[in-house]
């Protein structure tokens, strides 16, 4: 059974995706100004936690049996 929603041509067409992905640019953002001691400590996490969420929702756009995109 296809997973795609009817009228949904991407993943980015989802409202949950892009309220995601907006969050990853306001992380970036915020962490820019964060010590430089913080480069490769908690800039990093909140940056690759960040990225993950959309990352999530899209790999689960994509697959191929509903079971397995809910």
């Amino acid at each position: 059974m296809p997973t795609k929603t009817k009228g949904l041509k991407s993943f980015k067409e989802l409202i949950v995706w892009q309220k995601a992905y907006t969050l990853v640019l306001e992380i970036y953002k915020l962490t820019k100004d964060f010590p430089k001691s913080e480069t490769y400590g908690m800039t990093e996490q909140m940056k690759k936690a960040a990225i993950s969420i959309p990352s999530n929702i899209a790999e689960g756009y994509g697959r191929k049996y509903k079971a397995e995109y809910h």
